[in-house]
């Protein structure tokens, strides 16, 4: 795909995440022991060949242009080409955050304009997934469609999850006759998975109509305005696809890491995913410590008992302790005897002795980033 250019959204302020986006972008809430959001995007535009990508950042961006750096673990840092992070920016005239996303895109269009590809593929930096675009950018093609949007049936999310995407059908053609955006009342389980592709100059020339219309959302006031008029076609993607936007999605996508099958999919077939490396010694298991069904990354001490539950770099839980259904963040301190059930803690926290902290799986106790208990 070396005729096609990436661009990452990385979303704005949303409250769903609660304590875990406070700091953070969404796209840069940590997930499955060693890894960000973004990387599962990323990595997917690197093993499909696009090597010009641009990431549009808004709000809390700071740990992730600290994570993503120069693109070094993407092959990205590049002379020609490679990772561009364009956060806002103030000016005399305007507030500098982006309205929407086609207002980040078109404050940002020189990086479209001065490259050379084809076409681009815009993609939201918060979905987890594995996807090589080959496919749906031949799809694209052959159809001769404006804009393809991968679609995806959503069948295995509960129903509470789909108000938050994009309901989306087609004819028998494959022609999207039908788009909304986050509907209240969802018309039923086909849903945008956030993933275009369009022709670079076409893109231009729409932001640049959007804008000087006083629009600025590229879903709402580009693709369904311009439903009737353009050839806008459907992808069926039919992989694993979550997106990481609500507290339950954040907690069940972890969860579903722990499965063997999800697991092959999503970090050995069709290439790796790439991530900041750090330089952790190996976990050591204390002659006492019981550990089911868990995934332990690197750096941890483990002397009590974890089942079912997902821990990060350089994670301490001492003799006595019992973690299940849990997922504790880098360099969270677990002391003796404490018991955590369905909870999410955050980097760096520490639970004092004898705690016990149980939620449910609907709903999950989270302790903010630093907190002692």
């Amino acid at each position: 795909m070396k005729s096609t250019m990436g661009i990452i959204l990385t979303g704005g302020k949303s409250n769903k995440l609660k304590e875990l986006a406070e700091f953070r972008s969404n796209a840069a809430v940590p997930i499955g022991g060693k890894y960000r959001a973004i990387d599962f995007v990323l990595s997917n535009m690197v093993n499909s060949g696009i090597t010009y990508v641009g990431i549009l950042t808004q709000y809390n961006f700071r740990s992730l242009m600290d994570h993503l750096g120069s693109g070094k673990e993407w092959d990205l840092d590049r002379r020609n080409e490679g990772l561009f992070i364009f956060p806002p920016f103030l000016s005399s005239e305007e507030s500098g955050w982006y309205k929407g996303s086609a207002d980040a895109m078109y404050n940002n269009i020189s990086f479209l304009k001065r490259s050379y590809e084809e076409y681009v593929l815009i993609a939201q930096g918060n979905c987890i997934y594995k996807m090589i675009y080959t496919d749906m950018l031949d799809f694209h093609i052959k159809n001769n469609s404006d804009i393809t949007i991968a679609y995806r049936e959503m069948n295995d999310l509960p129903e509470s999850e789909l108000s938050n995407l994009g309901y989306l059908n087609t004819d028998s053609s494959g022609r999207v006759i039908d788009l909304l955006e986050k509907p209240k009342d969802p018309r039923g389980l086909t849903c945008s998975i956030g993933i275009y592709i369009i022709k670079r100059t076409l893109l231009i020339s729409l932001l640049e109509e959007c804008v000087a219309h006083g629009d600025y959302d590229f879903v709402k006031d580009i693709l369904i305005k311009k439903l009737g008029v353009l050839n806008v076609f459907g992808y069926k993607f039919e992989g694993y696809w979550r997106n990481m936007n609500t507290v339950l999605m954040y907690y069940k996508t972890n969860m579903e890491l722990l499965d063997a099958k999800i697991r092959n999919e999503l970090f050995i077939e069709n290439g790796k995913i790439y991530t900041k490396v750090k330089d952790e010694p190996p976990s050591r298991f204390d002659e006492d410590a019981d550990v089911k069904n868990s995934i332990i990354a690197d750096g941890c001490i483990i002397e009590g008992k974890v089942e079912n539950s997902v821990i990060f770099r350089g994670v301490t839980i001492k003799k006595g302790a019992i973690i299940k259904n849990s997922i504790l963040m880098q360099g969270t301190k677990i002391e003796e005897n404490v018991n955590l059930d369905y909870a999410i803690l955050d980097k760096n926290v520490i639970i004092s002795n004898s705690i016990n902290l149980k939620g449910t799986i609907e709903w999950p106790i989270i302790i903010e980033k630093n907190a002692k208990v």
